[in-house]
């Protein structure tokens, strides 16, 4: 058996990310950068209104107060949008929206709250204000030519606004893996039929690919392949011409003759493990070298919780640096407090139990195991909101804290 790290540095290593591709602003959240951005103008453009109200200049409002209040002509409008093009002359303001430009002579801007529109186009101005109070100055977000954001940044959707206010109407990005995910065996039903004396129902399959969309990947569902070699052979040919990585479960245990070990250590250049996890301790992974493509396989086990841990652990943080993200890929990482004992006997394995996940009034997060752990339960482990990681040895006491990888929101 090879340590986990061991594994996940030979798998993650040998995949690197897609090609990048030019797609419009509003395709490109949750993709990578694939090229730093700079400020082509300012953000804002122009001095703005933070608030609506009266431009004014300080010296008319520096003694206005509640008590004694500062009364001024109203020389025109500007709403968002407009021009601009009126003036603040002593004595006068301005009636002035949210985000409308400064219009010249002002030096401030008094909050509406702070003012009551008198009769005769005049306000009465109630409040003193430094120069400045409530102007938004150009370039106050960005100046141009300044540096946005780098290259090997995820676009989330804030960011997408940040792009959008700087005209980057188009940005090169890493495309999402399109990711080909499969299942086979001849004991396999998925059409709603009866089940037959030695039938099951498929559910890897539909699994991997929630799993697969989960991360922001392009699922290629290719069915069912029953047990020969030759059909499953042109699929995983049709699969690696047209995918940036394929996923298979079963058939990789040791000593397992199954038609997908016996087609891809024919087709493929594959690596057959023994990790020291359990479950998922089999795991397989290669490339499908086609011309100048190179074609990840993932093959994982059979058993439904082995499959979906070994995704979690060793094709998930895979495929995310195939999309240009950058380390730590993967669930995410966090110190847990175990409200029941994690318990084990000592294997020579790190176990992966599965727990639910859940904030206790401390502020922590806190788990307890779902119940039932065999790698052919998935019904128990869709309860779990996480994997909680137990040390080879006598496993963990109640109240200790525990490192889990969360697979899902805490909701």
């Amino acid at each position: 058996m090879i340590p986990l790290d061991e594994a996940r540095t030979r798998v993650v290593g040998a995949c690197s990310p897609l090609a990048p591709r030019r797609v419009r602003l509003g395709d490109a959240t949750s993709l990578v950068l694939a090229q730093d951005v700079t400020a082509p103008e300012d953000v804002p453009p122009f001095a703005n209104s933070a608030v609506d109200g009266y431009a004014v200049t300080v010296s008319d409002v520096a003694s206005a107060s509640r008590e004694h209040p500062v009364i001024l002509e109203v020389a025109g409008e500007i709403a968002a949008g407009d021009r601009g093009d009126v003036e603040v002359r002593p004595g006068t303001a301005v009636r002035i929206m949210t985000g409308a430009p400064i219009p010249a002579g002002a030096e401030a801007v008094v909050m509406v709250e702070d003012t009551t529109r008198l009769d005769g186009d005049c306000v009465e101005i109630r409040a003193t204000v430094p120069a400045g109070s409530a102007i938004r100055a150009a370039g106050e977000d960005l100046r141009a030519g300044q540096f946005v954001v780098a290259a090997g940044t995820r676009i989330r959707p804030a960011l997408a606004g940040v792009l959008a206010s700087v005209n980057a109407l188009e940005v090169e990005v890493i495309p999402p893996v399109r990711v080909a995910v499969m299942s086979t065996g001849d004991e396999l039903v998925d059409d709603g039929s009866p089940l037959q004396r030695g039938q099951i129902r498929e559910s890897n399959r539909t699994m991997l690919l929630g799993l697969v969309r989960s991360i922001g990947a392009e699922a290629i569902d290719l069915g069912i392949v029953r047990d020969d070699e030759a059909a499953l052979e042109s699929v995983l040919e049709r699969a690696a011409g047209t995918c940036d990585a394929i996923v298979t479960s079963g058939g990789v245990s040791m000593g397992d003759y199954d038609v997908v070990k016996a087609v891809l250590g024919r087709i493929a250049e594959m690596t057959w493990m023994q990790i020291a996890i359990k479950p998922a301790k089999p795991f397989a992974f290669g490339m499908m070298h086609r011309g100048q493509r190179s074609v990840p396989v993932f093959g994982l086990p059979g058993n439904p919780v082995s499959s979906l841990v070994s995704f979690h652990l060793l094709a998930r943080p895979a495929l995310e640096i195939m999309m240009g993200r950058s380390e730590p890929c993967g669930a995410p990482q966090v110190i847990a407090v175990a409200d029941e004992d994690l318990s084990r006997r000592p294997d020579g394995k790190v176990h992966f139990q599965r727990v639910r996940a859940r904030y206790g009034t401390d502020g922590r997060i806190h788990v307890a195991s779902v119940g039932a752990q065999g790698s052919h339960q998935l019904a128990a482990t869709a309860l779990a909101h996480a994997l909680a990681i137990v040390p080879d040895g006598e496993g963990i006491r109640a109240g200790s804290d525990v490192t889990v990888l969360l697979l899902d929101d805490l909701t």
